[in-house]
């Protein structure tokens, strides 16, 4: 059994879009350009790393990109028996499942994506990886930070992102060095899944109770549990409960496992859920497709 899974922000790159523009699933891409009033495309082709790494163009670039993606793989006639995404990809992961429609999903990410921008405008935060020590290790570097640093991302056994006001985090990345971390800083315009996006709350909760969610076609791991979910009406509650607490991805991996899955599909522009998967799960099988070459190599044709 197959699952898609779907990065967040942060996988952006300058250019991601070029590969797809001669493929009928660019047509997506007007889509969501219509939906949001915005030229979407240029994102995709001609945005500079700089302009992708602001949080209102990073995560609908990486949103438009996935339902490329998704739609390319549905013309290819694959199938899967999950989904997930991590943080702004599980947006696109209620997409694949038949949660959210295109444009309904699109309305969500645009409104999503501004209120986020606009929390880190006025709360300066920061994020870091931490490489090598476990969640309970972690956790323990983040409390020396005196309120200042979250555990933000729990990726993968020994990969967690911890995120929080500058100071907060450069405490707890000190005291992450000093159990033998490796620590990486990480180009992000804010601290994400934690109570610094408290702001954009309201503006999001908003939105998320004016869209229609229906019951999945198919079971979604949601960040916030780790836990399979089918009921559309579940949905409102898990995403406005997202956006400040930490994404539980190495829960989430293995609740798949538990489910049977014996593939996972990353559909983005790179591998990173892949590695993240490989390091988790490491019996499951593993295919990565950002480019309609590497769907033609899985079997299908965009």
């Amino acid at each position: 059994m197959d699952a898609l899974v779907f990065p967040g922000q942060g996988s952006q790159k300058a250019g991601m879009g070029a590969p797809w523009t001669a493929t009928p699933s660019w047509s997506v891409v007007a889509a969501v350009s219509d939906v949001l009033h915005r030229d979407v495309g240029t994102l995709l082709l001609d945005a500079d790393a700089a302009t992708l790494q602001a949080t209102r163009n990073a995560q609908v670039a990486a949103f438009a990109l996935g339902l490329v993606l998704l739609d390319a793989a549905r013309r290819a006639d694959l199938s899967w028996s999950a989904t997930a995404g991590h943080s702004l990809g599980e947006y696109t992961a209620l997409v694949a499942a038949g949660v959210l429609t295109i444009d309904d999903a699109a309305r969500l990410v645009g409104e999503r994506a501004e209120a986020m921008q606009e929390a880190a405008h006025a709360e300066q935060g920061t994020m870091a990886a931490v490489l090598g020590l476990d969640h309970e290790a972690v956790a323990a570097c983040c409390a020396v930070a005196g309120g200042g640093a979250w555990m933000a991302n729990d990726n993968a056994p020994g990969q967690i992102v911890v995120a929080g006001t500058p100071g907060g985090v450069a405490a707890a990345a000190a005291a992450a060095r000093e159990r033998g971390a490796k620590v990486v800083p990480l180009a992000v315009g804010g601290a994400f899944h934690t109570p610094l996006m408290a702001r954009a709350q309201d503006r999001l909760d908003s939105a998320l109770q004016q869209a229609p969610f229906a019951d999945a076609a198919c079971v979604v791991v949601a960040n916030v549990d780790a836990r399979p979910h089918q009921d559309g009406g579940e949905w409102p509650g898990l995403l406005a409960a997202q956006l400040c607490q930490p994404v539980r991805w190495r829960e989430g991996l293995l609740c798949l496992e538990r489910l049977g899955i014996t593939r996972v599909i990353e559909l983005g522009p790179g591998a990173v859920l892949a590695g993240m998967v490989k390091r988790t799960v490491p019996a499951i099988a593993l295919a990565s497709i950002g480019t309609p070459d590497d769907l033609a190599a899985l079997g299908g044709t965009a």
